[in-house]
């Protein structure tokens, strides 16, 4: 009988840094000391790229599995949620400039989604799972799966934050769908765990975290998106939004994701994997649209804005990991920042 190795068991250690703040923040971290990052490194970073992103990354997983050897207790130490809200207000501010809808243009939740709700005709050459499905090596499928592991081996943690920010129909629908996520009861069929199975089915190692360091600035800034949204009340309507997005592009990409999979001989749990979200999220999508987002704005009609705000912020984010990532691929390179051991 195979003994199944529980990939957040231990907590990982700290990454390597990538420019001045995220080596401030490793510091800090790993010696117990206060941030000594001058004002002027936060304004002069780019808010996508990788110094930023890994030092906000890092910030955001003390609230998750934290650091070998750093106290759990800097979770809520006051310098480092200083330097944070720094960090966000950089991001955010940028992601806000980046979405602003132009003249003429609506600022619905319904507008917003409306073009997320049609599969394009044939080949979308900007999408990265058309590109799997169709062209994708098994060695594309495994950076994929290794530079989207940190989400997913906490997949749903982050919109969980915002279960105590609502109630009544957006709560219950909220809920419904996390409690498929965590595997209804059954440990063994947490998404997170289940995305495990498929690391280990492309010979990929299951320990939390342990592509972080190969992981490029696109696809931390996607796990940003959803932490910093979720970590803040004040944003409860943009988190909706981006678990909107989540649901509703779910399920047809995962169908291709799936038959990516199958193509390519990645093994049972692989396929599992995305099999599962196809018919999961196609339900979810659903109670996400008439319960969660529909409850939320006949309770708080002013968050609009907002929902439609999250909606437009997770379409930019994917989108530019989206690019990473095919012209890495179609160029014969790897996406990532350093490739895999084969």
């Amino acid at each position: 009988m195979t003994t199944y190795r529980e990939s957040r068991a231990l907590s990982p250690p700290l990454p390597e840094a990538r420019g001045a703040v995220s080596a401030s923040v490793r510091t800090a971290l790993r010696d117990g000391t206060a941030v000594a990052l001058p004002p002027e490194s936060v304004a002069d970073a780019d808010p996508f790229g990788d110094d930023l992103q890994l030092a906000l990354y890092v910030l955001y997983e003390l609230h998750y599995q934290g650091f070998d050897r750093v106290d759990d207790r800097r979770e809520w130490d006051p310098d480092l949620l200083r330097v944070r809200r720094r960090l966000e207000d950089r991001f955010l501010g940028a992601v806000r400039e980046a979405v602003a809808p132009g003249e003429g243009e609506g600022d619905t939740a319904d507008e917003a989604l409306a073009g997320l709700l049609v599969e394009p005709l044939g080949y979308d050459t900007t999408s990265m799972t058309h590109f799997l499905q169709r062209e994708g090596t098994r060695e594309q499928l495994r950076e994929y799966a290794a530079l989207r592991s940190p989400y997913h081996l906490k997949e749903a943690d982050p919109h969980a934050w915002v279960l105590p920010r609502l109630h009544g129909r957006a709560k219950a629908g909220m809920v419904a769908v996390e409690f498929d996520e965590f595997g209804a009861g059954h440990p063994e069929s947490i998404h997170a765990r289940l995305f495990a199975d498929l690391m280990a089915d492309l010979d990929l190692e299951i320990r939390y975290g342990h592509y972080v360091d190969a992981t490029p600035a696109e696809a931390l800034a996607s796990v940003n998106l959803m932490s910093t949204l979720g970590l803040h009340r004040a944003l409860r309507g943009a988190l909706v939004g981006h678990f909107a997005v989540v649901e509703v592009t779910s399920s047809p990409g995962s169908r291709r994701l799936a038959q990516a999979m199958r193509r390519t001989g990645a093994g049972p749990a692989a396929e599992h994997f995305y099999d599962e979200h196809v018919e999961a999220d196609a339900v979810h999508e659903q109670v996400v649209r008439r319960e969660v987002v529909a409850g939320l704005l006949a309770d708080e009609p002013h968050l609009e804005p907002d929902v439609a705000f999250g909606v437009r912020a997770t379409v930019l984010v994917e989108d530019r990991l989206a690019v990473r990532l095919l012209n890495a691929w179609r160029a014969g390179r790897s996406a990532l920042r350093r490739p895999l051991p084969r």
